[in-house]
């Protein structure tokens, strides 16, 4: 197998600190080295369709919920990793560029729905294949199975980390 970055660092602090047991590195340091060069990947597909990595999700969190492709803020917070005030920040800006558009309860006037709008509507289904086909491109190198198991080894990983919190 064909050694990498991380393998020369992990020989270097086993020579310099062959007391400190540092294999958590092979993973970690490879993770966060592939979370850097997916991103780059990822971005690159939204700037083409002049969107923010942050304005797709917020977008497609609406969509694939379906008609009428309406949540709340709080429910945005919710399926996100983003504070109530960031949320309301992005939708601000989404809504400056007609993406979305703030939406009263007509039941109850308490309720403000944050809507796609048609041409947020466009934007994200004119992106979506784009990038469900980047992501395949970035994962060819796995055969099914590698990625079945790499999904389960993630998915497992993922849970130990967040129960440790």
């Amino acid at each position: 197998m064909t050694r990498d970055q991380v393998d020369g660092i992990l020989d270097q602090w086993h020579r310099e600190r062959p007391d400190l047991d540092v294999s958590g590195m092979a993973v970690i340091g490879r993770v966060s080295r592939l979370a850097v060069a997916l991103g780059v990947e990822l971005r690159r597909v939204f700037a083409q369709h002049g969107l923010e990595e942050w304005e797709f999700d917020l977008l497609a969190t609406l969509r694939r919920h379906g008609e009428p492709f309406r949540l709340t803020a709080g429910q945005l917070v919710a399926s996100s990793m983003v504070t109530g005030g960031a949320v309301t920040n992005r939708i601000d800006r989404l809504a400056a560029r007609g993406y979305v558009r703030r939406e009263r309860d007509e039941e109850d006037g308490r309720v403000v729905w944050v809507a796609l709008t048609d041409e947020g509507r466009r934007v994200v289904d004119a992106t979506l294949p784009h990038h469900a086909a980047n992501e395949l491109r970035m994962i060819q190198s796995l055969s099914p199975s590698e990625r079945d198991q790499l999904v389960a080894l993630v998915r497992k990983l993922h849970a130990g980390v967040a129960a440790a919190d």
